[in-house]
């Protein structure tokens, strides 16, 4: 599903034009970020996204075989609450 398609959905169900739905995605998205930066965000019935830092590691370029070294980096995570789970199965 497309962001376009996500707002026509969104204004169907609240039951607004599409700029007022947009104008609420892009702010609830604005603060997700916002919050996932500071160090995660529990949504109840969703799930967690959360930041989580990789170490430092060697790889091997698979062409090549020659190793690289990859740098340690903050990565965003999300695990899916359990009844979001249940509803995908």
């Amino acid at each position: 599903m497309t962001k376009k398609e996500m707002l026509e959905v969104i204004a169907a169900k609240a039951g607004v034009n599409k700029a007022e739905a947009e104008k609420v995605f892009n702010a609830s998205f604005e603060v997700l970020s916002d919050e996932i930066k500071k160090g995660g965000v529990r949504v109840d019935g969703f799930g967690t996204f959360k930041v989580n830092e990789r170490a430092a590691r060697v790889a091997k370029n698979p062409r090549t075989g020659e190793e690289v070294k990859v740098p340690a980096k903050k990565v965003v995570t999300f695990k899916a609450a359990a009844c979001l789970k249940d509803e995908v199965k």
